[in-house]
């Protein structure tokens, strides 16, 4: 089997994909580069922050400058959020009151938010508030009927959206199908409607039309640079009420010390269109390559997640073995399952990166239990995730 050639028959067949990948870049580069300029972004704000951090100019025009290329009113972008699970804790806490219902109309949602909805230390379900959720259908689109009737019967004050498939096998939602659905919620509702946009930003030329978007920068919007945090954006008076969580009443976004410097959030981000296309890139050639050796893929053109259905638990634990032993970082370590904080079941995760657990860059993971889901992603260049591949297929084959 002459591996180069099956590679190079994929990329002939996604050229077309990738010059829309390409497209988007471009549309997605000017409109960042657009919000530095309008934020007049200058070298005084790469500087840090102690103590209360009142008026720290970094952390508000880089907050300025999120919210501008997301065409959104106001954001909170703080390296303070650990992840995208606390990122999104923030913002359900900020918009949500004791008795509350929120609903997911997007069905299950990622493993690690189940011990936020439900469970001890401080879970909604400990102040009350109720979790409620409408599966997609079985093409993996919303079901408008069931969304109406859920919406009439448990009347949430929050709407919640998933774009990102989890460890789900289905596509990723498109902007297009999110629009159309908050469009349709809205002639129902007055509540606001968030969407958890994690491995979505960039990949498309516009992001959600929600009243709160929010994502992780270790993931696509930190460019490979950040070294951590998160970001929420939407309506303003909503950032309010978020801020009130993300530090405490009366403080808000005002405090919140950043003593290392933003120069790789503001970098990051404006690379970010660019690091993005090539996850794209790579995640198209992986979805092609395995499809043509008989596996099912799910690639997308709506985020940088490419899903691959492995024949057994080894085979899966193989594959992201064999993307570790692929990595620039901790190439020498082989990673084994294990029970991961906040996952429901042992999870193994591949991610030799510069950054500890960056999705960004080239990585893979996945739960062990069937169907054997490998969850692919990410790839700061495209030229590193085709060397990859090659040794995958060679570890594999």
């Amino acid at each position: 089997m002459e591996i180069d050639k099956i590679i190079g028959a994929a990329e002939k067949k996604c050229e077309k994909l990738f010059r829309h990948f390409e497209e988007v870049a471009l549309f997605n580069q000017k409109k960042v580069l657009d919000a530095f300029r309008d934020n007049r972004v200058a070298l005084r704000h790469f500087s840090g922050s102690s103590g209360y951090a009142y008026g720290d100019a970094g952390r508000e025009a880089l907050s300025q400058v999120f919210a501008r290329a997301f065409k959104k009113e106001a954001a909170i972008v703080s390296p303070l959020f650990g992840s995208g699970t606390h990122t999104i804790w923030v913002a359900l806490f900020g918009l949500s009151r004791p008795n509350d219902i929120i609903l997911s109309i997007s069905g299950k949602v990622y493993d690690t938010l189940q011990k936020v909805i439900k469970g001890k230390s401080g879970s909604l379900e400990e102040y009350g508030i109720e979790f409620e959720s409408v599966n997609l259908t079985d093409k993996a689109e919303f079901d408008t009927e069931a969304i109406e009737a859920a919406i009439k019967k448990h009347k949430p004050s929050l709407i919640y959206i998933q774009r990102a498939k989890g460890y789900e096998w289905r596509k990723a939602l498109s902007v297009a199908q999110i629009d159309e659905v908050i469009e349709f919620v809205k002639k129902i509702t007055k509540s606001p409607i968030i969407v958890d946009n994690c491995y979505g930003e960039f990949a498309e030329k516009e992001e959600p039309n929600a009243n709160i978007i929010m994502g992780s920068l270790i993931k696509n919007p930190g460019g490979g640079l950040a070294p951590t945090g998160g970001y929420i954006a939407g309506d303003r008076a909503l950032i309010e009420s978020i801020e009130a969580r993300y530090s405490a009443p009366g403080l808000g976004f005002d405090i919140g010390a950043n003593p290392y410097g933003y120069q790789y959030y503001f970098q990051g981000f404006f690379l970010a269109p660019h690091v993005v296309l090539q996850a794209m890139k790579a995640a198209a050639l992986f979805s092609e390559v395995f499809s043509a050796l008989g596996y099912q893929t799910l690639g997308t053109i709506s985020d940088i997640t490419c899903a691959i259905r492995c024949k057994n638990a080894q085979e899966l634990i193989k594959f992201c073995q064999a993307i570790q032993a692929a990595s620039p970082i901790d190439s020498h370590v082989v990673p084994e399952p294990w029970p991961m904080p906040g996952y429901e079941n042992e999870v193994i995760m591949a991610a030799g990166s510069f950054v500890q657990g960056s999705s960004i860059e080239l990585s893979a993971d996945a739960p062990i239990r069937e169907p054997y889901i490998a969850y692919f992603q990410g790839g700061l260049s495209y030229e590193h995730a085709k060397i990859a591949l090659k040794e995958v297929l060679i570890n594999m084959l």
